[in-house]
């Protein structure tokens, strides 16, 4: 009892660390937005085919993406005590992020006025692009599966996916990443909202939850059949 009370008080700071990291996020979106799309942000991005990539405002904020991993990757290396640990903590971290830039985002400047709303998403190593729901049904699944992973550590029930688990969510991180910066190539044309596979989609989200399901079945029942010490 007293791990889990540690737990959730770990995980209540670990909110409340994401939650003002993603305002803060937010709040430099706000102040690019004002400055490229002063007219309203919306797709297709004419600025995209305008845009000096060559800018220093653009390796600005490649570098602020950059900075904003390492800091995430920071903060779970001290909450967590152990790769595993450290690993729940990032999903849960990105996560919670994720979900909360969108609504600070929606505070702020009252957008997406639809989760079918399109944003770029990331720019390293190419623009990603998609409806803001696919961004937050990742953020979501990572989110259960960080609480799995914690939930069961009490327990002592460790997740161990191993070669064929990390083949498998490897595959589809990598079917995502593509299907995103597939669409993010295509921020500019009329026709942007083809670019964007939900069938793929949907066939790598279940992937990666099926991949999941059967590690985790697999460490509870291990743990059930362990004959218990005298």
């Amino acid at each position: 009892m007293p791990m889990f009370k540690r737990l959730m008080s770990r995980i209540i700071i670990v909110a409340i660390f994401s939650i003002a990291f993603a305002y803060i996020e937010s709040a430099v979106v706000v102040y690019l937005r004002e400055i490229f799309h002063p007219n309203g942000f919306d797709f297709p991005l004419k600025v995209f085919s305008t845009v000096n990539f060559n800018t220093g405002l653009f390796f600005t904020e490649i570098g602020r993406e950059a900075a904003t991993l390492v800091l995430i990757l920071t903060a779970c290396s001290l909450f967590g005590d152990n790769l595993r640990r450290r690993f729940a903590y990032f999903l849960a971290i990105f996560a919670i992020w994720d979900i909360f830039f969108y609504v600070w985002l929606k505070v702020l400047l009252d957008w997406p006025a639809s989760i079918m709303d399109w944003d770029i998403l990331f720019l390293i190593p190419a623009t990603w692009a998609s409806p803001v729901l696919a961004p937050v049904i990742v953020s979501l699944t990572m989110l259960g599966f960080s609480l799995t992973i914690l939930l069961l550590d009490v327990r002592n029930i460790y997740i161990k996916p191993g070669f064929l688990g990390w083949v498998g969510f490897a595959g589809a991180a990598l079917l995502m990443a593509i299907l995103f910066c597939h669409a993010g190539r295509s921020a500019a044309q009329a026709d942007y909202y083809r670019h964007f596979n939900w069938f793929a989609f949907t066939a790598a989200e279940l992937i990666a939850i099926c991949f999941f399901a059967g590690c985790a079945l697999k460490a509870f029942l291990s743990k059930k059949s362990a004959p218990s010490k005298q």
